[in-house]
């Protein structure tokens, strides 16, 4: 399974199920994505501190044990491997479907162009998401489930592009999905993250990221998002890691530890 410019792949044991996947860790803006971006290079840079889940690369590589990556190499202005990349997509209503079109505060990103849209999409989106699913199959094959388990962060503080951002901010939300959240799943990641604050679950984001070709399809690919509030771990917006960041990497540790091999079968 090779890498590619948008995303790189780490093996992990051949015998476990889990995928630590790290969707919008990334500031990298590729020239062909650059130049059609309409912020100058001081507002791009308070772009990306605002909208990327910094470190999260990091808390993933620190507590993978024998669990495999898939990382996005490329900001998420670049292409959102995330969103639904057709009428589906909720945050179409705010300009920030696959392709941004928005900033976090509504201000134009690029022009609303569907020949460029459709460049990134066949150039960064769909190669993404086929090789992720292509993981999770192989993962399938290999020990008859999937685990994905998605890394993410989210500010202190609301932005102006959130659709559901009245509700609680924990220190740590759980996002879960009817069809592929097992309870033993979102038991192990509550008690995993149980010591880093209070924890709720789908607030203020919510659901889990499981691959088109997988998903609501096959139960036997589970999934969990994991939100850190971006100031148990690190200085916001941009900053470095802080004196919450091992207790971090500790926690997802347990909850890769709790999803191997014998465990939630």
């Amino acid at each position: 399974m090779a890498d590619h410019e948008a995303f790189r792949v780490e093996a992990g044991d051949g015998a476990s199920p889990v995928i630590l996947h790290v969707p919008h860790g990334s500031r990298v803006v590729t020239p062909h994505a650059r130049e059609r971006i309409l912020l100058d290079d001081a507002a791009l840079a308070a772009e990306l501190d605002l909208m990327t889940d910094a470190h999260t690369a990091l808390i993933a590589e620190r507590a993978r044990a024998a669990a495999w990556i898939f990382a996005n190499r490329l900001s998420r202005l670049v292409v959102d491997p995330e969103r639904f990349p057709d009428e589906r997509e909720e945050m179409n209503a705010v300009g920030m479907g696959a392709v941004y079109l928005r900033t976090s505060h509504g201000e134009p990103l690029r022009e609303d162009d569907p020949a460029h849209t459709e460049e990134l999409l066949a150039r960064y989106f769909r190669p993404y998401a086929a090789a992720m699913a292509d993981l999770v199959a192989a993962r399938l094959a290999a020990t008859g489930r999937a685990v994905i388990i998605d890394v993410h962060s989210y500010p202190s503080r609301a932005l102006p592009y959130e659709l559901h951002a009245s509700g609680p901010r924990p220190a740590i939300c759980l996002g879960v999905d009817a069809f592929h959240t097992p309870a033993w799943l979102l038991e192990a990641a509550s008690t995993a993250f149980s010591g880093l604050g209070d924890l709720d679950v789908n607030t203020p984001f919510a659901g889990a990221y499981v691959p088109v070709d997988h998903h609501r399809r096959d139960a036997a690919v589970s999934a969990l998002m994991i939100e850190i509030r971006r100031d148990t771990y690190m200085t916001e917006p941009g900053g470095p890691p802080g004196p919450g960041f091992e207790a971090v990497v500790r926690a997802l540790t347990k909850l890769v530890e709790a999803a191997r091999p014998g465990r939630g079968d």
